[in-house]
């Protein structure tokens, strides 16, 4: 087996494979031809060539979201490294662990004018578990070290050999505690395309994943006491990964009488007696001439909080305003004070905390009205969208209703951030359904990326709905030999930003048209020609049926289906459904 003569090349190789960090994508690029070379020839590892590194290290991202493990990025010096920050910060927020690879010129080299260098060393700090910053070897390009940077050559191979393993494992310990990425920094000196044969290693093994958690069974008396004992109880769930709770834990919380449970789209957990739609709920109290009456009537004596972060933004402003007696969040690995109010992080799992609140005599119910009197709310306002459904014309908000609906059972479903994962949030979607999206930074940057990467190793269908700025932004996300054929993209063309449009500002000037709604009138057809796509196009009901009698049937390529919808219209229609159900 090939593997670069550099040795510090050969040490990040060892790393990731003694650690089972078995994929790595990889772009382009001369100054990482000694971990690229080292990489490709060593069957343990698969290896992915995707050009663009943005849409590089979103794409791994979504295949460590799924897999749900590390899968590491590699990219050459310069600028190319700072197109992975994006990703990095949603894996930073989502807890996903990337592992960053970045090759880098000498360090003499730095700051005097060479090509393509830049300060790569701790370019991330701010959001990673650990910078591993790489020493160059001594042993190597000895001439050109000498001749520019004799100093260096005061430390030996073995010191910087050892310095250097105690970086990687100081990198690699942090990411596996705190599921966050970590960034290693290699600097090579040419020549970077000499090999040396060497015999592959033993088997490489996953570490075990060590909960160091102070959650202690026996403390928990006392809060058993506060749960047993308060007449309000809410839970909110954030992103949370499918099948991560018992469904006999659901079931506990869905009947008491006292606890209402808040979920979205990504939270991936259903029952009957749970709350989907979190602003259908609170948008009509903002309304209510009983405004304040009602907020405190819903004020929780006890939030408990589990999952990533959450979409709705009204129930944020609410629980600030009307900050609930104890706030308990779940997490292994850290607790974000979202609502200004936290008072207990226990660092475990939901299914641990849960089983220890619900032990044998500490589940029974109080008497309350909680769950009875916002029950009545949402059969209300379920019962009033079915007829608003009826009168409104074509648009995001039918669209959504319509292809929600539709969806073929035990899919994975991504979801672009804006506008799509808040209509989303509006209907209901089948329990079978996978569904994520990049909640973390919410940003639009890397969602088709995202779900391309995440859809390789999976065995459903993946569907991604997305909007047209998400789309056109992301576009080198379908530039790469990954995409399989049942891959399947349903594209919102309101020609522009129009969640912009229900937010304060709107005045409808060119202005605002121009910086904030960004109007646009491309179309996808000649990327999916491009591509190597499927494409048809819907503009009203009838078109929009007919396209999905099959467009999730087997194909040989695959689908992108454009639905095109009024622009001025789509943010009046939505405001109207809530003032419909108010």
């Amino acid at each position: 087996m090939k593997q670069s003569s550099i040795p510090s090349a050969r040490a990040v190789v060892s790393s990731l494979k003694e650690r089972g960090v078995k994929q790595i994508i990889i772009s382009p690029g001369s100054r990482n031809a000694p971990l690229t070379i080292s990489f490709t020839e060593d069957s343990f590892f698969t290896c992915f060539s995707i050009v663009d590194e943005r849409s590089a290290a979103f794409f791994a991202l979504g295949m460590a979201q799924q897999q749900r493990s590390p899968v590491a990025v590699l990219c050459t010096s310069g600028s190319a490294l700072l197109n992975y920050y994006p990703a990095v910060a949603e894996a930073f927020y989502s807890a996903i662990p990337l592992v960053v690879i970045s090759a880098d010129r000498p360090p003499y080299k730095i700051d005097v004018g060479d090509g393509q260098t830049i300060r790569q060393d701790h370019v991330f700090d701010r959001h990673i578990a650990y910078s591993a910053n790489l020493k160059i070897d001594v042993e190597h390009a000895v001439e050109r070290l000498s001749k520019y940077a004799p100093d260096l050559l005061e430390t030996s191979q073995t010191e910087i050999d050892d310095y250097n393993t105690q970086e990687l494992n100081k990198a690699f310990d942090r990411m596996f505690k705190k599921n966050i990425p970590i960034h290693i920094n290699v600097p090579f000196e040419e020549p970077l395309y000499d090999t040396i044969a060497i015999r592959e290693k033993g088997k490489a093994y996953f570490p075990e994943k060590v909960l160091k958690s102070d959650f202690k069974k026996e403390e928990m008396n006392g809060f058993k006491s506060i749960w047993a004992s308060a007449k309000k109880k809410m839970v909110l769930v954030g992103v949370n990964h499918p099948n991560q709770v018992d469904q006999r834990l659901l079931d506990i919380l869905a009947n008491d009488p006292s606890v209402i449970v808040f979920t979205e789209t990504t939270s991936n957990l259903h029952h009957p007696n749970f709350f989907p739609s979190i602003d259908s709920i609170i948008f009509p109290i903002e309304k209510s001439e009983r405004r304040d009456t009602l907020f405190n009537m819903l004020r929780p004596d006890v939030l408990l909080t589990f999952g990533g972060l959450v979409v709705s933004k009204k129930i944020k402003v609410f629980l600030r305003k009307y900050q609930p007696g104890h706030h308990w969040h779940i997490s292994e690995n850290r607790a974000y004070d979202t609502y200004f109010s936290l008072s207990e992080h226990f660092k475990t799992t939901a299914n641990n905390f849960l089983n220890v609140l619900f032990s044998e005599g500490s589940n029974r119910q109080i008497t309350s009205d909680y769950f009875d009197t916002w029950n009545k709310v949402k059969l209300g306002y379920q019962l009033k969208r079915q007829s608003y459904l009826k009168e409104v014309p074509f648009s995001d908000y039918l669209v959504f209703y319509q292809l929600l609906k539709t969806i073929p059972e035990d899919r994975q479903l991504h979801l672009a951030n804006s506008s799509t994962v808040r209509y989303a949030q509006l209907f209901d979607l089948h329990p079978s359904l996978k569904v994520f999206c990049n909640r973390g930074t919410s940003g639009i940057d890397g969602s088709t990326s995202t779900a391309v990467g995440a859809s390789f190793y999976e065995h459903a269908q993946t569907v991604l709905i997305t909007g047209d700025l998400s789309f056109f932004y992301d576009s080198n996300a379908l530039w790469n030999n990954y995409i399989k054929k049942d891959f399947r993209i349903i594209l919102i063309n309101n020609s522009g930003g129009g969640i912009f449009r229900i937010l304060p500002g709107n005045d409808e000037s060119e202005s605002f048209e121009t910086y904030f709604e960004t109007v646009q009138n491309q179309n996808a057809f000649h990327l999916s020609q491009q591509y190597g796509f499927e494409y048809r196009s819907a503009d009203d009901v009838e078109s929009l049926k007919k396209s999905l009698t099959t467009f999730y049937h087997s194909s040989e390529k695959p689908k992108i289906l454009e639905v095109f919808t009024p622009r001025r219209i789509n943010s009046k229609i939505l405001l109207g459904y809530f003032d419909f159900i108010s």
